[in-house]
């Protein structure tokens, strides 16, 4: 009976992420532990970035500070999704909090350390594997969404985050 349980919570589960219409069905922790319900950036393009601290592409972080200033008040939401996918990343929260606010002066919105790839997935990533078929393959892939939540366009971790590949489509989508 138990294993039954177990099992039509797991279908449930991935059934409802299969579901989920668009980026605003779903919520996320920061990194301070407060939730955030996606749906409050209804109307605003996100760009979504699997992140790390210990990775040859770390410095992007600047480039992602450089990009939240430049579009702070253009209603560009920027979250990082710190994630030890790829064993790179620090042990907790705390660290990675002080590591990205040291380093970079982050002042967009940074996640609790969350898995990006297969079964423990978080479920904003486990969607985008099955409604887009995309996942990251490495750390600082990113992620663009129009302002209905719909995924627009993704980029590798070679293509830095102010690059005018991303910063056009982001003026097209203000």
């Amino acid at each position: 009976m138990r294993i039954l349980l177990i099992t039509l919570s797991v279908l449930l589960t991935n059934i409802g992420i299969i579901m989920a219409q668009n980026l605003h069905n779903f919520s996320i922790q920061d990194i301070d532990g407060n939730q955030i319900n996606l749906d409050k950036f209804k109307g605003k393009p996100v760009l979504l970035v699997n992140t790390a601290s210990r990775c040859g592409f770390t410095k992007q972080y600047a480039n992602l500070s450089n990009l939240h200033r430049e579009y702070l008040d253009k209603n560009l939401v920027i979250i990082g999704t710190p994630s030890n996918s790829f064993r790179q990343e620090l042990a907790d929260e705390e660290d990675v909090k002080e590591f990205c606010l040291i380093n970079y002066d982050t002042k967009f919105i940074i996640s609790e350390i969350v898995d990006v790839d297969g079964d423990d997935a978080h479920p904003i990533y486990s969607w985008m594997t099955s409604t887009y078929n995309e996942t990251p393959k490495w750390n600082f892939y990113k992620y663009l969404f129009d302002g209905e939540g719909n995924l627009v366009k993704s980029w590798s971790s070679m293509t830095k985050p102010d690059s005018s590949k991303i910063t056009d489509l982001i003026d097209e989508l203000i």
